[in-house]
């Protein structure tokens, strides 16, 4: 009888070995890898060991690619476009685990048959196990990277001059004292009049500031007016001296804060009055509707205003008499409050303190998980 052809180099193998190890299957199997699909298998081997592997498709038909690989990636054996390897030996240098790769690029599938042995170096590793187990393993690689750190501190001075604040006054300042004629309606200049609110302009230079920060007005009609104003100068003059050298009026101690009311006529003629601006004031002059910052009718009025923007500029006092015979007189006081800054130059002594950086070098760590096979 002839002896398999698959099996003469085997024989040929064993009568060079030194210790005359028979073959041990390792697998004997039939697969089939399916149409653009590729098939892996992994078994493990001990060092000094002999694998003989046998490939063929069933069918005769090519596989695309065939490899084998010592794990993770040293190629051992690769064939193209196959469809046979016989008795492929290889010789295992130490404990490893082979990869065995399967590629099929056809859209049909192959029908695959192989064997695999292995003949040990000794009777020690007559029964290792060459099935594989996949086991997490971590590895850790460092990260290395320069950085700029605080390794200490420079301290310098430095002789700076700036300008500072060093008093502050307030004054008030007349814009009008008068007494004006409002006439009846059946007058000829008709019942109709005003009265100009130019405020003090505000300025700026290096060492002094000059603004308005309030200012008010008060009305009063006929002889009343007086009388009530003599109130007014009996309350201030009820001050202390120090706040009521401030000020040169009952009106500015009102526009300053000092004065929380003002007396006004009790008895008399009425009178409309209206602040507005100058565009306003003529349509109230014409008859027409106008608009108005602020208005009162009666014997006697008065009223503070300290928004910013409403202390720059021109504005206009409206009287109106809706008496039809008698024309009034209207006393009219109005007063501003000026805030001036003075500044002179001061110099400081201002520490400075620098850091000193050096570059070092970091490493951080960076843990990598992965599978692996493990044998034996």
């Amino acid at each position: 009888m002839r002896p398999n052809r698959l099996l003469l180099p085997l024989f040929l193998l064993l009568a060079c070995t030194a210790f005359a190890q028979q073959p041990i299957d390792v697998t004997d199997q039939t697969f089939k890898v399916g149409g653009m699909k590729t098939e892996e298998m992994y078994f493990g081997f001990a060092a000094g060991d002999q694998v003989i592997f046998t490939f063929y498709e069933a069918d005769k038909k090519e596989l695309k690619e065939l490899e084998v690989i010592e794990y993770p990636s040293s190629s051992k054996f690769s064939d193209y476009k196959t469809s046979r390897v016989e008795n492929k030996v290889f010789t295992i240098a130490n404990n490893c685990v082979y990869k065995f790769v399967f590629h099929n690029s056809a859209l049909s599938g192959r029908v695959c048959k192989i064997k695999i042995q292995r003949i040990p170096a000794s009777d020690a590793y007559k029964n290792y196990n060459t099935n594989v187990t996949w086991v997490t393993k971590q590895d850790t690689s460092w990260n290395s990277y320069l950085k700029d750190v605080i390794t200490g501190y420079d301290t310098t001075y430095e002789q700076l001059t700036r300008k500072e604040l060093v008093r502050s006054e307030q004054s008030e300042e007349l814009i009008t004292d008068r007494t004006e004629r409002v006439h009846s309606a059946t007058n000829d200049n008709g019942p109709r009049t005003w009265v100009l609110i130019d405020l003090p302009h505000n300025s700026a230079s290096s060492y002094q500031t000059r603004k308005v920060v309030s200012w008010a007005y008060w009305i009063g009609v006929g002889n009343e007016a007086n009388e009530a104003w003599k109130k007014n100068m009996k309350t201030v003059s009820s001050l202390t001296k120090s706040v009521a050298s401030l000020f040169t009026s009952p009106l500015g101690a009102f526009a300053a804060g000092a004065l929380v009311e003002l007396a006004v006529p009790k008895l008399g003629e009425d009178v409309f009055y209206a602040v507005t601006d100058q565009a306003n004031k003529e349509l109230f002059m014409a008859k027409s509707n106008y608009r108005l910052y602020d208005q009162g009718k009666g014997t006697g009025g008065y009223r503070k205003f300290t928004n910013e923007g409403f202390c720059q500029g021109r504005y206009y006092l409206c009287l109106y008499n809706d008496n039809i015979a008698t024309g009034i007189d209207a006393t009219i006081k109005i007063a501003a409050i000026v805030q001036t800054d003075y500044y002179e130059d001061k110099t400081h002594t201002e520490q400075k303190v620098t850091p000193r950086y050096e570059k070092k070098i970091f490493k951080d760590p960076v843990i990598n998980t992965s599978k692996v096979p493990v044998a034996g």
